[in-house]
């Protein structure tokens, strides 16, 4: 029995980068000679054991061969015959497919070091083609490594492209895009996700939503970038400076703007409207995906406030009020922040802004205090009762945050 660590963690050794979760793999031993040593066996599909102490994942050898459509069709071979080789052989990319034995030796049979010092995500072997979820996976390893310089090879985005063409990526089930993407959303630049998953032709397949943006005109002294597709990309990538790993901004991020593909043609650059207009495609996407229910009604409000936040020091304190209540900020200010996360990545997300001071923030803020500070006990005290407290508590924050320009 021989153990290798591979995958992720030899990969981020090789980068410099802390390494995540280690992986290892068994050859030369059946499950029984595992459970023997004491590991747990957590594997459904196929035989892997968490460690008795370290708590790390342990995973038999394997081999698999596509039987059928989608990515639930493969037969897993796994017992001691299959070597180190054949098990890395059916990882993804040639990065992810580095193994290290016990002596800290390097087993590289498909050249992942010489990608990895070449910034190359690229490929194993033809059978990447028949997973349709590592389509996703290279778009969103793109995410994550394209401020460190990596491309997709050639080769593999031609192979990318085939996949789409030949319909692989329409057996994907809701649960897989979502899970990848918003993985995507928390890395350092989800903009790479959709440029891959764009020129792969996958983008109009899984996000026709967010395809339809590219090419729409915006006016150039608002947006100097014009393309609303690449507007887009720049507010993603300050959503994920702005809040590191946060892929619920990422999502109010992604969602924000998908009105402005409505725009009747007659009416552009201009996007009269589009804050409205983006809520029923919002609501699609984010049905058809079965995005979280938090996800989802935080990006409605992105999508249809965005733009009052941008003006918030010139609303009526009564306005301000409404908005503070929508988004149910006086119980729950972590929803304000978040959305202001979102709507301050789309303040910077523009070719010569991207260092932007926000002051709308500072105001909400303030004004959320200010009207946080009103409660019913003083209104009690005077006698009121039912509705009048209510209504009392109202005039009183209108008020307060009234004085926070006097």
């Amino acid at each position: 029995m021989r153990i290798y660590l591979v995958g992720g963690a030899v990969r981020d050794q090789l980068l410099g980068r802390p390494e995540g979760d280690r992986d290892h793999v068994v050859t030369g031993a059946r499950p029984d000679d595992l459970l023997a040593l004491g590991y747990k066996p957590v594997g459904k599909d196929f035989p892997v054991f968490l460690h008795p102490r370290s708590g790390e994942e342990y995973a038999l050898a394997r081999t698999e061969r596509k039987h059928g459509r989608g990515y639930h069709g493969f037969l897993f071979q796994a017992d001691p015959s299959v070597t180190l080789e054949q098990d890395l052989a059916r990882r993804d990319l040639t990065i992810n497919a580095i193994a290290q034995d016990e002596h800290g030796t390097l087993i590289d049979p498909y050249g992942g070091a010489r990608d990895i010092a070449a910034r190359v995500l690229r490929h194993v072997s033809s059978a990447f083609a028949e997973d349709p979820v590592r389509l996703l996976r290279v778009a969103r390893f793109a995410a994550r490594f394209a401020p460190l310089g990596f491309r997709v090879a050639d080769e593999t985005m031609a192979l990318l492209r085939q996949m789409v063409a030949e319909g692989e990526v329409d057996h994907l089930v809701p649960e897989r895009v979502w899970a990848e993407t918003r993985k995507a959303l928390a890395e350092p630049q989800p903009s790479a996700f959709l440029r891959v998953l764009r020129e792969a032709g996958a983008l109009r397949v899984l996000f026709p939503e967010l395809d339809a943006l590219y090419g729409v005109p915006q006016r150039a002294e608002f947006h100097p970038e014009i393309d609303t597709g690449v507007h887009l990309e720049m507010v993603l990538d300050a959503a994920a400076a702005i809040a590191p790993g946060d892929d619920l901004v990422g999502f109010c991020a992604l969602t924000h703007d998908l009105g402005k593909a409505l725009t009747p043609l007659d009416e552009l650059p201009r996007h009269v409207m589009h804050e409205q207009r983006g809520v029923a495609p919002l609501r699609a996407l984010a049905a058809r995906l079965k995005v979280p229910t938090e996800h989802a009604a935080l990006a409605e409000l992105v999508c249809r406030e965005h733009l009052n936040a941008h003006r918030a020091l010139e609303l009526k304190p009564a306005t301000v009020l409404k908005l503070l209540a929508a988004l149910d900020a006086l119980r729950r200010p972590e929803r304000l922040e978040t959305f202001l996360a979102a709507c301050l990545a789309d303040k910077r997300g523009r070719l010569g802004h991207e260092h932007d001071d926000y002051p709308p923030a500072a105001y909400l803020r303030q004004a959320r205090a200010a009207a946080a500070a009103v409660t019913a006990a003083s209104f009690v005290a005077q006698g009121l009762a039912g509705p009048a407290i209510g209504a009392a508590m109202e005039r009183a924050r209108v008020a307060a945050i009234a004085q926070l320009k006097a």
